[in-house]
């Protein structure tokens, strides 16, 4: 067991703010997470967490996935003090965290996130993973599947990947598979490259728009400067940043103070 304490560290808010989709709260306090091959329990009181791994785990991956070395205060505390919606949003997100989740999964997810709701996306992905993930056991004797391989999803079939509610994205998925597997698609490559070019090689993909491949840029490889717009944050940018949001203020910060403003917009 490894206990963080951190009033900038929110199971509860991670979870809601469409970062991830396996990340689940079981009852009351209690949440568990498959990531990165690996399935984890974990417990909020407070400002405290407490993650049911050894210390050996959490140094190799769950302080770099929960980015447990970033100063959030310190972000927060740069906020323009006459910005008194930021301030408020910040205030109200503050827990949140920008993960580090695995591109593949990551791509793959937010495909299916396109014009779907939360209870969709996290069924078909449940269910993606099932059918056509590696099927573990962890320490504690819970089954888990870890999420697909490019070559487990691309001999699949169009007719059985919409068995998991994928709808119209499994092409989008069956091609980004193939893409992966015939090595046109690096993503190794992608992940050594800046949030400029990453972007423009992600907009090639079958299926991948600006918003999505900004999400990619801002959850998979933590190019914080990524700063995803969807209906909603565009209708708070026009209601509250008229004259747009300052971007160049904020820089490597903006994707971070993005989440602030998707989780306070949608909590109101």
């Amino acid at each position: 067991m490894v206990v963080v304490r951190n009033e900038n560290f929110s199971l509860p808010q991670i979870c809601e703010s469409g970062q991830c989709f396996r990340m689940r709260q079981d009852s009351g306090s209690r949440f568990h997470l498959v990531a990165l091959g690996q399935y984890l329990e974990l417990e909020q009181r407070g400002g405290t967490v407490s993650l049911d791994c050894t210390q050996e785990a959490f140094d190799a991956l769950w302080k770099d996935y929960f980015d447990l070395e970033t100063d959030y205060a310190q972000i927060i505390a740069g906020i323009d003090s006459s910005d008194a919606y930021l301030s408020a949003a910040a205030e109200h997100g503050k827990g949140i965290r920008i993960l580090h989740q695995d591109l593949w999964e990551t791509l793959i997810s937010f495909l299916i996130s396109q014009n779907n709701n939360i209870w969709r996306i996290q069924n078909s992905i449940r269910t993606l993973c099932s059918q056509y993930g590696e099927k573990r056991i962890a320490a504690n004797g819970k089954i888990y599947y870890c999420f697909p391989t490019p070559e487990a999803l691309a001999g699949v079939s169009l007719d059985d990947l919409n068995t998991c509610g994928l709808g119209y994205r499994s092409k989008y998925i069956l091609q980004t598979a193939n893409s992966v597997c015939r090595g046109t698609l690096d993503l190794e490559g992608v992940k050594a490259m800046d949030y400029a070019e990453a972007r423009k090689e992600l907009l090639k993909l079958y299926g991948v728009g600006v918003k999505v491949a900004d999400c990619i840029c801002l959850f998979a490889l933590r190019q914080t400067d990524a700063f995803p717009r969807d209906t909603h944050i565009n209708q708070v940018l026009a209601a509250q940043y008229p004259d747009g949001f300052p971007l160049e203020r904020y820089g490597k910060h903006s994707g971070i103070l993005q989440q602030y403003i998707f989780y306070y917009d949608l909590k109101q």
